[in-house]
């Protein structure tokens, strides 16, 4: 049966209503750094996502080819995360989406390496005709975060990031975003398919103790 991250490492994929605190280890992702509104038809962050599935999906379908990846085994391809910031903010703000600077990444197995990406960048690039160049392997502790899974609209994050906001200073905690610890999202919901109601998308924050340096 496919390994499926979803169920297997249920602590990471299916937080509650309500803010927790949680420390994620090192994963490794595929990923694509990009700029600009997610929601520009068009744009650079729709693009990437193609880049992103495309290889994710021969990859995993690599066990019907000739091609045999060390330590393979099958797995359900993971949900689509992103990892957001703005330039000389903290955080994000919503009101200036066009100036968004973003990480799309999607989490690979343990057996991914820098061998197994060139591959899949050449066997991908055969069959779309695409250029994979900006696709890295990225490897990534985040460590001690606050996470909540967040219902409806991407526009009503805002709220939810308020509450998330009390839990932190309610338990003597501090935000500690940096070039290694982004505000981090996780979609569960195909947005195409799913009403915006029913939109359910995991929020982290990275923190730390309000004592820490």
């Amino acid at each position: 049966m496919a390994y499926d991250f979803k169920k297997e490492e249920k602590q990471f994929y299916r937080p509650g209503k309500k803010p927790e605190l949680i420390d994620i280890p090192q994963m490794q992702y595929l990923a694509v750094q990009g700029q600009g509104d997610p929601n520009q038809e068009g744009g650079e962050y729709k693009q990437d996502l193609q880049l992103l599935y495309s290889l994710a999906y021969t990859i995993k379908m690599s066990k019907k080819g000739s091609h045999q990846i060390k330590d393979y085994f099958d797995f359900v391809v993971p949900p689509l995360e992103g990892f957001w910031w703005q330039d000389s903010v903290e955080g994000i703000d919503y009101a200036y989406k066009e100036r968004f600077n973003f990480i799309s990444c999607i989490r690979m197995p343990e057996f991914m390496t820098d061998e197994v990406l060139a591959w899949a960048k050449k066997e991908s690039a055969i069959k779309k005709g695409l250029d994979f160049s900006s696709v890295k392997l990225l490897t990534l502790t985040e460590g001690k975060c606050v996470q909540i899974m967040h219902h409806g609209s991407y526009d009503d994050e805002p709220a939810t990031i308020v509450k998330m906001h009390q839990f932190i200073a309610k338990n003597d905690l501090g935000l500690d975003f940096s070039d290694q610890r982004r505000h981090h999202e996780i979609y569960l919901s195909n947005p195409q398919r799913t009403k915006l109601e029913n939109l359910k998308t995991i929020i982290r924050l990275p923190v730390k103790d309000s004592l820490a340096s």
